[in-house]
């Protein structure tokens, strides 16, 4: 198995995980893995009025720093423009409350997983944007 397949199947795992944890906090899990050519958007899901585009984010150690942390401007241009295309593809009209979460896995002290849910944890970029907020 290469690292690619490796890496996807790991990232599958940690996805599923969260939409189980996502579903016993109320959300309605909308769509998976939603992929256009410029990338992808892990979970897509309805919490209360908000439709949420979630980025998942595993880590085994804090080495490479968090996951929440992993999700750079660069990342956050691309989910946006990506909401852009999800919405005009749905056809969803412009007053659709949105938001745009990451939800991190860690390893805890005791080799549990531990999920920390970043909601609005970063605001939208209009194409072009260079707007950051940190988590």
């Amino acid at each position: 198995m290469n690292k690619k397949t490796n890496t996807r199947s790991v990232g599958a795992r940690y996805e599923e995980l969260v939409a189980q944890y996502l579903t016993r906090q109320g959300a309605k899990i909308v769509t998976r893995n939603f992929r256009t050519r410029n990338g992808e958007i892990d979970l897509v899901v309805r919490d209360g009025s908000y439709l949420v585009f979630l980025e998942v984010k595993y880590r085994s150690s804090g080495k490479a720093g968090t996951g929440a942390e992993a999700v750079d401007l660069k990342k956050q241009n691309t989910i946006c423009r990506i909401s852009d295309f999800y919405r005009v593809r749905f056809a969803l009209p412009d007053s659709t409350p949105v938001r745009y979460d990451v939800i991190e896995c860690a390893a805890g002290e005791h080799g549990e997983i531990v999920l920390n849910w970043y909601k609005n944890a970063f605001p939208y970029h209009p194409a072009g944007g260079k707007a950051c907020r940190s988590f």
